[in-house]
């Protein structure tokens, strides 16, 4: 609501923004979501409807993530949207279990220079921060 009237001003009373900034570090359930909250009213005078374009720009940019995150881990592209639309249906981001496991890409589990409990940890991990992004707002 404070950006909307942020909007509605103009985009000219500063004094808005600061308002959303300590509403924002107040919170911990909106501190995981400030970049995202900030990057939203930077674009705030190309928008229209601000509550259509906050769901929209949510929406990119919850898919925009995941497909890094899918990139960068090799993981697999319809389990990991899967498992985090499941995640986010849930309310809970499960790291226990053949959940994760099955979003792995191919890997030695023994011997050799194996690497997986780590390659796991990495995913949870980036997979959290996501959750915690986006759950509640999405």
């Amino acid at each position: 609501m404070l950006v909307k009237k942020y909007k509605d001003g103009n985009c000219e009373d500063k004094e808005i923004v600061v308002d959303i900034c300590r509403a924002v570090d107040a919170s911990s359930e909106l501190r995981s979501k400030k970049e995202l909250i900030e990057t939203f009213i930077a674009n705030a005078n190309e928008m229209d409807d601000v509550f259509d374009d906050w769901r929209a720009f949510v929406k990119e940019q919850k898919e925009k993530e995941i497909n890094v995150i899918i990139t960068e881990e090799n993981l697999k592209a319809d389990e990991t949207k899967k498992f985090v639309n499941n995640a986010f249906r849930d309310g809970e981001l499960k790291t226990t279990g053949v959940g994760i496991d099955s979003l792995l890409p191919p890997m030695r589990r023994f011997g050799g220079n194996s690497n997986r409990a780590e390659k796991k940890q990495t995913v949870i991990e980036k997979l959290k921060a996501f959750f915690e992004k986006y759950f509640g707002i999405v």
